[in-house]
């Protein structure tokens, strides 16, 4: 799991700055997928890098997006122009709203100061509402199809090593995500539910019908994804941290691979960058530049084209030392730019909040 590396005249204050951020990174490549190029991007690995004092960490992070913006390309689409999307005889569904709260659970090992070892564990609550392919004479209560549910999500299991370089500065890492969430969807020939106890719309006219939710909004994705990634970070004055950190998800394998009822979550890469304040022992600002680049969900049970995309937030932060070992943050992402495939759901910010304790 992520933590600190100790440069020279700085180490207690790293030690902050690490402790706090290394639960955010680990929610970047996929937690926050919800049909979109838009999830959680946050990276503390490029913060501070992999844990270089042995011993054991617990996280605990919240994580919050709301998609409240319809979006097609570069631009939001006006509230007065939604229901004209299909006016003209498409079939494009038009998506209401998505509310996304994560809870995350992670604890992570380091034996000496090279390895690492890490596993998080998150909740997954959402609320979503959708209109379906409707025209304007249908954007109303009536044709809105709601769903609302709370689980666990799909489990990461990572290991890092970061021996290459005597500070420890240039760190690998390497991990996989498990199917352990519930997903699904149904069958586009027969209809039949498929996956593993999937969600489905609980009332409006998706309810009515036996609608299952869309396999990339489902708690899980039904597969197996291998996530590589790699961090470095240096100095540039004596309190000023300078970082940079890219990864990558893609799924190796998948449950739902049967014809017409196939599917496969489209691979994401982040990249970050920025700078840390370490100057005081208590507080420790920081801002992160995080760009996120998403292909498009393969497979009869997806959306494939409304779910790629590019997006880059800018996410400033701060975290506070609470006592010896525990640190609290929190960190507030704004998308500075967008392109989105198709017609997707937007959030105009999210939100990151949790604690540490390192024992």
């Amino acid at each position: 799991m992520t933590g600190h590396r100790h440069h020279p005249g700085g180490a207690s204050r790293s030690g902050i700055a690490a402790i706090v951020l290394s639960t955010a990174a680990l929610l970047a490549p996929g937690t926050a997928r919800a049909g979109a190029a838009c999830g959680c991007s946050l990276s503390s690995d490029a913060a501070a890098g992999y844990q270089t004092v042995p011993g054991w960490r617990a996280d605990l992070q919240y994580t919050y997006i709301d998609q409240s913006q319809l979006r097609a390309g570069t631009s939001a689409i006006t509230p007065g122009r939604i229901g004209a999307v299909n006016d003209r005889g498409g079939g494009q569904e038009v998506e209401h709203r998505t509310t996304n709260q994560y809870v995350t659970l992670g604890l992570s090992y380091s034996p000496d100061g090279d390895w690492s070892v890490a596993a998080q564990i998150p909740y997954v609550d959402r609320l979503h509402s959708t209109f379906g392919a409707a025209g304007s004479s249908q954007i109303n209560a009536a044709s809105q199809s709601n769903v609302s549910f709370g689980d666990l999500g799909d489990v990461r299991v990572l290991g890092a090593y970061q021996g290459f370089l005597p500070d420890g500065n240039l760190a690998v890492q390497l991990g996989v995500k498990l199917p352990t969430g519930r997903f699904g969807g149904q069958n586009t020939v027969t209809g039949a539910v498929v996956g593993r106890n999937p969600a489905l719309f609980s009332s409006g006219p998706g309810a009515a019908s036996g609608q299952v939710l869309d396999a990339s909004l489902q708690p899980g994705t039904g597969s197996t994804d291998i996530i590589i990634g790699a961090s470095y970070d240096q100095p540039v004055s004596e309190d000023i941290d300078a970082f940079v950190n890219g990864r990558i998800e893609v799924a190796v394998a998948q449950f739902l691979a049967n014809a017409n009822a196939n599917y496969r979550p489209g691979n994401t890469g982040v990249l970050s960058f920025g700078l840390r304040d370490q100057h005081s022992p208590v507080w420790a600002p920081q801002l992160q530049i995080n760009i996120t680049r998403k292909s498009a969900d393969q497979g009869a049970l997806a959306d494939t084209a409304n779910t790629a995309g590019t997006v880059i937030y800018a996410s400033p932060g701060l975290s506070l030392r609470l006592a010896e070992g525990v640190t609290a943050f929190g960190f507030v992402q704004i998308p500075v730019h967008s392109w989105l495939a198709g017609y997707q759901l937007f959030p105009r910010w999210t939100a990151n909040a949790g604690l540490s304790y390192a024992f």
